[in-house]
């Protein structure tokens, strides 16, 4: 303090004005410089960041698609980066159990979430107590991919198209059961909106994720998943499954020869998956822009792009404004969607 006062006596010397007019214009360059020296500050600028590793939060099971496209991602971003950025699977609750966790982290750009549909357009119209609010805890960063689901059932089944199975059930009601990959994912609804316009009585058996669903189907223990494509095109395509159809409004290029469930005779029926990352509201404007333009990049690479349509994914990469806009308009349909199917969770 008093080598403040000797240098306001210094400047009124030499300049003939009074210490006081000097003061505020001082003490403002020394409070900036003492925030740019702050510990954290650079962290969040654009060439500082990232100083150290990133964690991407998948809310679901590793090997699901939300793990397949986060690692995806990950792995180039580690090397844009040069810094580690870490997968780490969550998975409980529809995906609010990992999702949560990163609504309440640093908003510092190194805890982000491979967000789904299911998270972000759905378990908010699905679930009566939610420990996040999917629009306001969350600052989009872009959408990765758009993805299928299809419809599949043991390769012992005796059914194998969707009319057969639609008889199926209709001559022995209570015996079939879908799994999915927890209340409220587009497996879920995806079956939901199945028996809504079969009339087919199905009973929904929720796992953690969809890799053990899809192990039980393979066991037997259930009758049929409605799983995102890039989960089981392998097992489709090595036998190990039969696919009856695909719950987008056209066929898939990687599976070509499965009809759609519209066109095997349920009028109306349709349903994509989409996945996309999310970092926590109030992470700085600069690292969100930093993490989007890379990202986008990332996606756009020509392995990426082919490696996301061998998964029979559409790959979607956007702006955060875009992203945005995208979520809430979800969140909208969905709601209608989650109300006429009359479906909720405690």
């Amino acid at each position: 303090m008093k080598t403040l006062i000797r240098l306001f006596d210094m400047l009124a010397a030499r300049t003939g004005k009074q210490a006081s007019v000097f003061a505020p214009r001082i003490l403002a360059g020394l409070a900036l410089i003492a925030l740019a020296s702050a510990p954290g500050v650079r962290a969040q600028t654009p060439d500082a960041y990232p100083s150290r590793a990133i964690t991407i939060i998948v809310p679901f099971t590793a090997a699901g698609t939300t793990d397949i496209l986060a690692r995806l991602v990950a792995q180039k971003l580690s090397e844009k980066f040069d810094k580690t950025v870490v997968v780490e699977n969550r998975p409980g609750a529809g995906g609010n159990i990992g999702t949560a966790l990163v609504a309440k982290a640093p908003p510092d750009g190194y805890t982000l979430v491979m967000a789904t549909i299911g998270t972000h357009a759905i378990n908010s119209s699905l679930y009566k107590s939610m420990p996040f609010d999917a629009i306001r805890d969350f600052t989009p960063l872009t959408r990765v991919a758009m993805v299928p689901n299809v419809l599949v059932v043991n390769k012992d089944a005796p059914y194998n198209t969707v009319q057969e199975l639609i008889a199926y059930g209709k001559a022995n009601p209570g015996k079939l059961t879908f799994g999915s990959s927890g209340n409220g994912t587009t497996l879920h609804l995806s079956g939901e909106l199945f028996k809504l316009r079969t009339g087919v009585q199905i009973t929904h058996i929720p796992y953690k994720g969809s890799t053990p669903a899809i192990a039980d189907l393979m066991g037997g223990q259930i009758s049929m998943v409605f799983d995102n494509m890039p989960s089981v095109i392998q097992h489709i395509k090595g036998g190990r499954l039969k696919a009856l159809g695909v719950t987008s409004s056209t066929r898939n290029a990687q599976l070509p020869d499965v009809p759609t469930i519209e066109e095997s005779g349920v009028p109306g029926y349709e349903v994509w998956s989409w996945f996309g990352l999310l970092a926590p509201a109030g992470t700085p404007q600069a690292v969100i822009d930093k993490l989007n333009r890379e990202i986008v990049a990332i996606i756009r690479q020509p392995d990426v792009n082919t490696r996301i349509l061998d998964l029979g994914s559409v790959p979607t990469p956007e702006s955060s404004a875009e992203f945005e806009a995208f979520i809430r308009a979800e969140t909208d349909k969905w709601a209608r969607v989650v109300k006429e199917a009359g479906v909720s969770i405690d």
